[in-house]
């Protein structure tokens, strides 16, 4: 029986919960948090995979998928992230980036099995991983869109606090202090939270530290003169805290500069990391806002809608 999110046109995947029955199920998974797949109701050439971000849900990417879907005529894949989206999350205990990396290829596969162009984008730490798997599929024949994407942590003065930050991390210092950090830290699941965890868990936070450094390695394999050659998107906040827009631009610079878009949201407008994604605000059940809208979301899909016009379709799948 098909299933359907309110206010989403995508329906609930049970295929990706047939493909990951070792550790989700559609009852294990909070309301609202569910892995979505919209497809046309005729074939279509091109599909987009676009993946969550750390300690939220594939809710946060709906809106841009549902413009996908409606407005540039995509199918559109929404993969749960291991450990993601649980009822009880236990403290992320075992998550695994192997397994992150597992999720987003069998969304890729089925985007591939039914489409000639394959794009892929996502969120913060989705962003990274859209990032890992262009540079390292050939499925992946479209674009890359990066919204947030934490290719490196917001380090402060030269980036050397972010950087110190992904070291340690990587380190079994973490190990060590999660007994004692978790004691102070709130549930990860609480009612008014409804698409996300309340807070990065440890666990998650080493796991994405372990998906910079593959991704930094990934980024020094490309140079002016053999540059990233997909074309790329990249939406990104002077006002955001947690991932570096000067990560960004570092693959800007080693990309081919006639397929990369930036698209900068000036420091003023207040937009913070997550909300970049977000067309309607997120709230709990009191009415209290969780999450503000970006007020220039619309704005923002223009531009993709934009930049998917001036660059040859054969490159993003576009129908002539």
């Amino acid at each position: 029986m098909t299933q359907y999110i309110a206010g989403i046109s995508g329906r609930i995947w049970d295929e990706y919960y047939a493909e990951f029955k070792n550790y989700f199920s559609q009852d294990q998974v909070r309301d609202g948090c569910h892995p979505l797949i919209f497809e046309q109701a005729e074939p279509t050439e091109k599909a987009i995979v676009l993946v969550q971000g750390l300690s939220d849900s594939p809710y946060f990417m709906s809106a841009i998928g549902e413009y996908f879907y409606q407005e540039l005529g995509y199918n559109v894949y929404l993969p749960l992230l291991h450990f993601h989206g649980l009822k009880a999350p236990k403290g992320m205990e075992g998550v695994e980036l192997e397994e992150w990396k597992a999720n987003v290829r069998f969304a890729v596969h089925a985007a591939d099995s039914k489409a000639e162009t394959v794009s892929i984008g996502g969120l913060s730490m989705g962003g990274a991983l859209s990032f890992y798997i262009a540079a390292t599929s050939p499925r992946i024949n479209g674009a890359l869109y990066l919204f947030s994407a934490a290719l490196d942590l917001q380090g402060g003065r030269f980036g050397l606090l972010g950087e110190v930050q992904e070291r340690v991390l990587r380190t079994f210092w973490p190990d060590l202090l999660e007994p004692i950090l978790n004691k102070a830290a709130p549930p990860l699941v609480r009612d008014d939270h409804p698409y996300s965890y309340t807070h990065v868990d440890l666990d998650g936070a080493q796991e994405l530290a372990r998906l910079i450094k593959e991704t930094d390695g990934l980024l020094k394999e490309f140079s002016p003169k053999a540059p990233f050659a997909k074309p790329v998107f990249a939406a990104h906040s002077e006002a955001d805290t947690t991932a570096s827009l000067e990560r960004i631009k570092a693959l800007q610079s080693v990309s081919d500069p006639s397929l990369f878009h930036l698209y900068i949201f000036p420091k003023a407008l207040g937009i913070s990391h997550a909300n970049v994604v977000l067309k309607e605000a997120i709230q709990n059940e009191e009415g209290t806002i969780l999450k503000e809208a970006n007020p220039k979301f619309t704005e923002m899909m223009a531009a993709i809608q934009q930049f998917q016009t001036s660059i040859p379709s054969a490159r993003i799948g576009r129908t002539p």
